[in-house]
C-alpha cells in the first residue's frame, strides 16, 4: 500500500472500523471471561492502581529539574537515583533520525544555540550548551541520545534497582520514525520499564504497529465523555491528563480503575495540588519537584 493510499480518509475510516469491531469483540471477551491484559499491565507497571489516600507514584518532570537542567543526563540520572519510581523524559528526532531528549520544538530555550531540533544533526546539536542556563555548574552540559536514557535504566535493572520510565514522543511521528525507538528499546531490553505517550493520536495508533507490546499512555489535557472507551479504541493501559480534567469529573478514577486502567496527573508541583491528588485516588503524580513530593507524601501517610 502506497503512503498516499494509507492517509486516503476512507482507508482511515475502514482502519478505524477494523479497529471498533476488534474492541467490540474484545468487550464481549471481557464481559465473558473476565478482565483482560489490560488490567494486569496497568496494575503491574503502576505497581497496583490506587484507592483515595493512597500514594501515588512520583515520575520526576524531565528528570529532576530542580537539581540539574531539564532533559540532561544530569537530571535524569538525579531522577533515577532518588526515591521515585519513574523519570519522565521528551523525545524528538535529529535530521539525521537520532532520537533525543528534548521538549521545545527549538533549542533556544535550553541551550546556546536556535533552530528546530528537526532540522539539526545530532553532531550539531551536541556542540550546544545546554546546561550554562540553568547554572554555571552545568556548562558544557550536552544534550543526550535516548540511548543514554535506555543505558541508565538498564544499568539500574542489572543493579538490582529497576526504574521505570514515561516516554513521550513529542509532535507527530510515523510508524518508521517510532519504530527507531521501539527498535532501540528492544535493543536494550528495558520494554519491562516503559510506557510510552504522546498526544498525537495518530503517533499512538503508529505506536501501536511499530510494537505492539509496548504498554502505551494518551496524554491529553481534556478527558473526553467516555475516557474507558476513548482508552480502549487506542490500545491505551492509562491516560495521563490535568487536575482540572479530573476534578470536572470526579467519578472518573474509579471508572478507569474498574476498567482496569490507570490515570496519572501532570504537572503538580504544590502541597496543595498534592493532596487533592491523593484524595482523587490516582495513580501517578507528574512533578518538578520529585524530592519534596516524596518528602510529603511520607510525612502525609505517616500523620
Amino acid at each position: 500500500m502506497s503512503m498516499a493510499t494509507a492517509h486516503h480518509p476512507r482507508a482511515r475510516a475502514a482502519r478505524r472500523w477494523v479497529i471498533v469491531s476488534a474492541l467490540f469483540v474484545g468487550f464481549l471477551g471481557v464481559m465473558v471471561l473476565g478482565p483482560g491484559p489490560s488490567k494486569v499491565e496497568a496494575s503491574n507497571l503502576f505497581g497496583g492502581l490506587r484507592a483515595p489516600g493512597e500514594a501515588a507514584f512520583i515520575a520526576g518532570h524531565r528528570g529532576d529539574r530542580s537539581v540539574a537542567p531539564e532533559n540532561t543526563m544530569a537530571s535524569m540520572q538525579a531522577a533515577l537515583d532518588g526515591p521515585m519510581e519513574f523519570v519522565e523524559a521528551d523525545i524528538q528526532l535529529t535530521r539525521d533520525g537520532i532520537p533525543v531528549l528534548l521538549h521545545d520544538t527549538f533549542v533556544n530555550r535550553t541551550t546556546n544555540g536556535s533552530g528546530r531540533v528537526g532540522d539539526l544533526t545530532l553532531r550539531e546539536l551536541q556542540e550546544l550548551d545546554a546546561g550554562s542556563w540553568y547554572s554555571p555548574a552545568f556548562a558544557r552540559t550536552r544534550i543526550p541520545t535516548l540511548e543514554s536514557l535506555l543505558s541508565a535504566l538498564q544499568a539500574k535493572q542489572a543493579a538490582g534497582n529497576a526504574k521505570k520510565a514515561l516516554l513521550e514522543l513529542k509532535g507527530y511521528w510515523s510508524t518508521g520514525e517510532v519504530r527507531i525507538v521501539t527498535d532501540l528499546i528492544a535493543d536494550y531490553g528495558v520494554g519491562n520499564l516503559v510506557i510510552m505517550s504522546s498526544f498525537d493520536l495518530s503517533t499512538i495508533d503508529h505506536l501501536g504497529e511499530a510494537d505492539g507490546t509496548l504498554p502505551v499512555a494518551i496524554i491529553t489535557s481534556h478527558l473526553p465523555n467516555d475516557p474507558v472507551g476513548f482508552a480502549r479504541l487506542y490500545g491505551a493501559m492509562a491516560i495521563i491528563t490535568s487536575q482540572s480534567a479530573v476534578e470536572g469529573d470526579l467519578w472518573v478514577v474509579d471508572r478507569m480503575h474498574r476498567a482496569g486502567l490507570g490515570l496519572v496527573l501532570y504537572t503538580l508541583n504544590t502541597k496543595s495540588a498534592w493532596k487533592n491528588a491523593l484524595a482523587l485516588g490516582v495513580d501517578g503524580v507528574i512533578t518538578d519537584r520529585p524530592d519534596r513530593l516524596d518528602r510529603w507524601l511520607l510525612a502525609a501517610s505517616e500523620g
